[in-house]
Parts: structure tokens; sequence; C-alpha cells
């Protein structure tokens, strides 16, 4: 193992050396009670033969120790199970709790590059892996550590011969473990990657099932999906193999010492010269040779979970490695939402995205003035929505660009930023809950009023009414239950909730008609700055002011009147708007 994986595992384990101790310590206790055990039945075999009268009672004796001392041992084994079995029970809690507190740092382009049900099983086998390296695995290495430690004096103090001659097979177990670890590493590895195939394609297609069954690919996505199990099932079924060979093979290994110590203990009892080896120390031997049978055969168990979670644990890291998406400083500016008016000003807002030649935002400067609305035009890929993202800090721009109030957004606590500001974005994402609660999901304390008023603010309350349920109506995962226009409102509902002095709306709109989006509008409070991303130009021309932009870069700004009549990129796109309208109602 690298000493990086080493260092995780100690960081694992940490907060729980305490459980580890005393998990150890039973097992210990335990161990000495097993190696003990043995010694009394051969004490008690030797002394059969001195037993008279009182026999009897003299074996009873014994047994009643024996019986005692073995359910003690049973009851501190089964202790120490408890302790370090629980120990990978908190760890796998804690890992999935660090790895979704990271999730929720991670810039959108992780998220963008990775599928989510490679996540998921990322998030569940991987960390179970873990959970099994840090509980059966640990307690398997610590046990036979200590079963080895104590039997093997014992059994060289009866009769270091025969204990030589026993053991000496297990060099060849160890042998054939190093041989089979690669192999079984990289299986594993092979398993891992073709269930996270599986997983993603899966969450794919449940998300995405009302375009399968509209497309009728119902027969192709099932080809998909049988492609991919079958090469998850090719890859399970190799790593079976590799397992049935292995652990068999140890175990049939390890019993070999067993008829070895047979085999020459009897020659030995049988030889009359013999004195000192007696039928008791026989039979010690066969229960200590025996003893360690199972924690050598269960090695390989043990390299297959260890093989599994060092390949989970690099998977893991890969995700806990990668940096957040933005992390406060040190005197990062802390903001009072009441204080805040909303007034936003771009002083030559350039931003590039990685491995891309052309500037997204290239020198944009404007100023937005508090409690206005402003909308902000162009063609698709002029920089309209990466201008939202900029303002949200959901891509990271140089300081000194974008400035709210005149504070710098990069100097600032970026959950500060984030509560006066909220974003509805063209794709909304709503959450397999009531309208309720959807509604309400960025302040859960919101009376049941408040809900319904903000609601017939975004246009969709009369439309909730006519649910079954209303409010308490379930919209289904992702809102599939929803028209587009549908959850765009309810998305709108839930941003004026919370109630900001900033509102951005990223083509918030496209779904509903333009007699319902400029009523919109015109219902927002009054005392908000409101950022309207939009191809609406009738909505955008009853807003105070435009922002026209093209190719990164602020062309124009001004009214709707003032563009018509100065700007031929807002007449061209003025007069195409009218066009499609008259086409469309025809």
């Amino acid at each position: 193992m690298a000493r990086s994986q080493f260092q995780n595992l100690q960081n694992y384990l940490r907060p729980y050396w305490s459980d580890l101790a005393i998990g150890t310590i039973a097992l210990l206790l335990a161990n000495i009670l097993g190696t003990y055990i043995p010694w009394l039945i051969r004490a008690a075999v030797e002394d059969l033969g001195t037993l008279k009268t009182s026999g009897f009672q003299s074996l009873m004796s014994y047994v009643w120790l024996i019986i005692g001392l073995s359910s003690v041992m049973w009851v501190i084994r089964m202790a120490s199970r408890v302790w370090i079995f629980g120990i990978g029970r908190k760890i796998e809690y804690s890992l999935k709790q660090q790895i979704f507190e990271h999730l929720l740092k991670l810039p959108p382009s992780y998220f963008a590059n990775n599928s989510a049900g490679e996540t998921i099983s990322i998030v569940t086998s991987d960390v179970e892996n873990i959970r099994r390296l840090m509980g059966f695995a640990l307690l398997s290495i610590i046990n036979s550590v200590f079963v080895y430690g104590l039997t093997l004096p014992v059994m060289v103090a009866i009769d270091p011969m025969l204990t030589l001659l026993s053991v000496s097979i297990y060099p060849i177990m160890l042998v054939i473990v190093q041989r089979f670890s690669g192999q079984l590493r990289d299986e594993q590895l092979l398993v891992q990657e073709e269930l996270s195939q599986v997983s993603s394609l899966l969450q794919e297609d449940l998300n995405g099932m009302a375009l399968i069954k509209t497309y009728a690919q119902e027969n192709n996505e099932l080809e998909a999906f049988s492609k991919l199990n079958d090469r998850l099932l090719d890859a399970n079924l190799k790593m079976a193999k590799s397992r049935n060979i292995l652990f068999p093979l140890l175990g049939g290994i390890a019993s070999i010492s067993f008829l070895v110590l047979v085999w020459f203990g009897g020659e030995k009892l049988a030889n009359p010269a013999n004195t000192s080896f007696k039928i008791g120390d026989l039979l010690s031997l066969i229960i200590y040779v025996e003893r360690l049978i199972f924690p050598t055969a269960i090695l390989g168990f043990v390299m297959v979970t260890y093989q599994r979670g060092i390949v989970s644990i690099g998977r893991i890291q890969g995700i806990l490695d990668i940096p957040p998406a933005n992390v406060d400083a040190n005197d990062a500016i802390a903001l009072d939402k009441s204080e805040v008016v909303g007034k936003i000003e771009a002083r030559d807002l350039t931003f590039t995205y990685p491995d891309a030649e052309v500037p997204a935002l290239n020198q944009v400067n404007f100023t937005i003035y508090p409690s206005e609305t402003i909308a902000i035009l162009g063609t698709i890929g002029s920089g309209k929505t990466t201008l939202a993202n900029a303002l949200m800090r959901l891509v990271e721009v140089p300081s000194g660009q974008i400035f709210v109030d005149g504070i710098d957004i990069t100097k600032m606590r970026i959950d500060d930023l984030r509560q006066i500001i909220s974003f509805v974005p063209q794709d909304s994402f709503l959450f397999s809950a009531t309208m309720r609660d959807n509604i309400r999901y960025g302040k859960p304390q919101a009376y049941d009023h408040e809900v319904e008023n903000f609601a017939n603010k975004a246009r969709i309350e009369q439309e909730v009414l006519t649910f079954p349920k209303q409010y308490d109506t379930l919209v289904g995962e992702r809102g599939i239950t929803l028209s587009g226009g549908q959850r765009q409102r309810t998305a709108l509902a839930r941003a004026l909730l919370v109630d900001t002095p900033i509102l951005v709306l990223d083509d918030a709109l496209s779904s509903v008609d333009n007699q319902t989006a400029i009523g919109i509008l015109n219902n927002l409070p009054d005392n908000k700055t409101v950022l309207f991303i939009t191809h609406n130009l009738y909505a955008a021309s009853t807003c105070d002011r435009i922002i026209l932009m093209d190719a990164g870069k602020v062309v124009q700004v001004g009214t709707h009147a003032e563009l018509v009549s100065e700007s031929r990129l807002y007449q061209k796109l003025w007069n195409q708007h009218k066009l499609e309208n008259a086409i469309t109602s025809k």
C-alpha cells in the first residue's frame, strides 16, 4: 500500500483510537482464554490416567471450568466484535457525511464532467468497501496476530519439531496470497468501474424516461443496458473465479498441517522409546493447529477486502482531493442583508472558460442602480448566462471586476453573497416533494400564507388550486408532473419567497407566454434589483433599461425606445421577434 493510503487509513481511524484500543484488549483477552483452554484440556487428559475413585468428580471440575472459560471467552469476543465492527460503521457514516458536504462545495464543472451514477456508486459501494476494510479486515488481522503470537509459543513449548512440521506449509500459503494480490486488485477495480457505468445509465434513463417513451427508444436503451450489465457480469464472474480458486486452495493447504500433525504425532506416540510426548500433548496440538487454520485460510477474504478497500480509497480521495469551488478568505466581508440596496457594477469584467481560446465575457462594463429592472439581451453565446454565473460566483472571476453596493464580490463571504441574490435558471429544478415544500425550500419555516402569496405573484397559484391536493400535491422527481412553464413559475415563487434585494432570472420565463411574462415582471416587488436575461423582446421592452450583448461584450445600454432608434443589432432582433410572433399568431 502506498504511504498516502496508509495516511488515509490512519486519518479514518484517528477519531476512534479509544474504540480500537478497547476492542483490541478484549480480543487479546479472548485469545488468551482461547489459548489456555486447550492447555487445560491437555491437563485433563493427562490426569485421566491417575484418576481413581474420585475420577468422575475431578473430570467434571475440568468440564465445568472449560465451559465457564469458554462462555467468558465468547462474551468477550462478541464485545470485541461490537467495538471493532462499530469502528467500520462509524467510519462509513463519517465518510458519507464528509463526501456529501464536500460535494456541496464543488464547482458546477465537476457535476458537468462526472455522471451522477458514478458519484452515487462511490458514496454507496465504495464507502461500504471501506467499512468492511476497517471492520471485518481489521478485526481479522488483529485476531490473526494474537492467534499466532499466543498459540505458536505454546505449541513450541509442547513439541518444537511437531510444531515446525505442522506450520511448514504456511509459507506456501503466503506465496499464493501474494500471487493473487495484484490480480484481485485489478479485477476489483474493473468491477467498480463497470458498476459505475451501469449506475450512470440507470440514473440517466430514469430521469429521461419520458423522452425514451416519446421517441420509442425502449429497445435501444434495453440493449445498451444489457451490454453494460453483461460487462459487469463478466467482471464479477472473473473476480469470483479467482476467489473460488484462492479460498478453497488456502483452506486445503491449511488442512494439510492438521494431517501432518496427526501422521507424525501418531508415530511418536506409537514409539515405545517415547516417554515425554503423551496423548494429551497430541490432542492439544491438534486443537492449536485447528485454531491456526481459520485465521490462515481467512487471509484470502482479508486480501479481497483489502484490495476492494484500497481501490475504494483511491476513488473516494479522488473526490475529496478536488478543491472547493470558492473558499472564503480569512478577512472576507460579512454582509447584512437588510442593508443591501442592490446596486451592481461591472468594471472591465473579463472571463475565459478553461481550455477556451475566446473570452466568454470581454471587457464588460455597466452599472445597474437599486430597484431597476434590467433586461439582458443577446444572441446565443453572447455571454448572458456566464454573466449571471459570475455574479453568483458559480464561476470565479478575478477581483476588482464585479461590485455589489460598491463591495467587490470576491471579498464577500460566499454565503452572504448568495443570501442577497435569488437566482432562477431556465431549467428550474424541483424536488420530489409537495408544491408547498418546493416553494418554501429556501425558507423552510415560511407560513402557508406566505407560500400562497408568492405563488400568486409568480402567476402559478390559480393552477395549483386545480391540482388534486392543491399545495400538498406531489410534483414528482424533478417536477415531472408539471409543464415547463409551471416548473419555471414554481421556481420563481421559491425565489420571491426568500425575499432578496437582487433577483436574477436567467431565461426563467421562456416557457410562459408574452402576456404572462409581462404580468409577472410588472408584479415583482418595487424594492428589488432585477436582472432579466431573456430572448423575449416583448417582455424585455417593458423593463427600465436593456443591456444588449454580443460576443461577450456590451454593445449598447438603453431603453427599448433608444435601442430601436440607435442599435442596428437590436433593430434586427426586434424585427425578427415581431415577424416570428406574426407567423405563430396566424
